[in-house]
């Protein structure tokens, strides 16, 4: 919305130009494929703008405006990010009894402004940013990784997501004891692939579920232990 405001008050666009510059960048953003080794973030997000403003209104390209709108856009963003109350609390509680590790994917310097903007380190044990490692999820590496780190085997890993390539297929590839499908439309049709062990439409459901995952744990532990005393 502010990027919307700067385009018509400043730089006299209409406001049907400067929803439509906005969502070309939306979808630039949904399809894009960042190759650190070749160029910045900065740089690859500031030509979205670019394109969009030039798809919209023609003419010459304007690097400058696109900077300006690049920056405004991510200034805005950091500042609206945060935990909620309920979800900090949640972590709080959860941390008593298991350890927390947060894991994304994406450039590196990007996702650490994100962590620092949201204050969310004190909920977690460590955060893994994949940007940082070899591979991102998917792959089994960075999460046999995030194991390492916690000093658990993946068995006894829970993956927590709401991407179904990347988290529960990367939980599944990784081996680990479950996965969790933060699915917060709880619109999509049951055949769903990958997939996941159990579906939430809210992170605050997942106490509840980690519950009855442990209810299952113990009660296979019982069976296990009256076959073997039948033996």
């Amino acid at each position: 919305l502010k990027v919307i405001n700067a385009l018509q008050s400043k730089h006299h666009y209409g406001e049907g130009e400067a929803r439509v510059i906005c969502d070309k960048v939306q979808a630039k953003l949904l399809k894009e494929c960042h190759d650190p080794a070749k160029m910045c973030i900065t740089d690859l997000r500031i030509s979205h703008w670019e394109e969009a403003i030039q798809e919209t209104i023609g003419g010459e390209a304007n690097r400058n405006l696109a900077a300006e709108c690049y920056f405004l856009w991510k200034t805005t963003r950091l500042q609206h990010l945060t935990l909620a109350e309920d979800t900090r609390g949640m972590l709080t509680e959860l941390r008593k009894g298991v350890r927390l590790l947060l894991l994304t994917n994406g450039d590196k310097r990007t996702q650490r402004e994100k962590i620092e903007a949201c204050a969310c380190q004190p909920y977690f044990d460590a955060i893994v940013v994949g940007g940082e490692q070899k591979e991102e999820k998917p792959a089994p590496s960075i999460f046999h990784y995030c194991c390492d780190l916690l000093g658990v085997q993946p068995a006894e890993c829970v993956m927590v997501g709401d991407s179904l390539d990347t988290d529960i297929q990367g939980g599944l590839n990784a081996g680990l004891k479950a996965t969790v499908w933060l699915n917060k439309a709880m619109t999509t049709p049951v055949d769903t692939s990958p997939v996941p062990h159990y579906i939430i439409s809210s992170v605050l459901d997942l106490p509840a579920v980690l519950q009855k995952m442990e209810h299952k744990i113990n009660a296979k532990l019982g069976t296990d232990h009256m076959a073997g005393s039948n033996e």
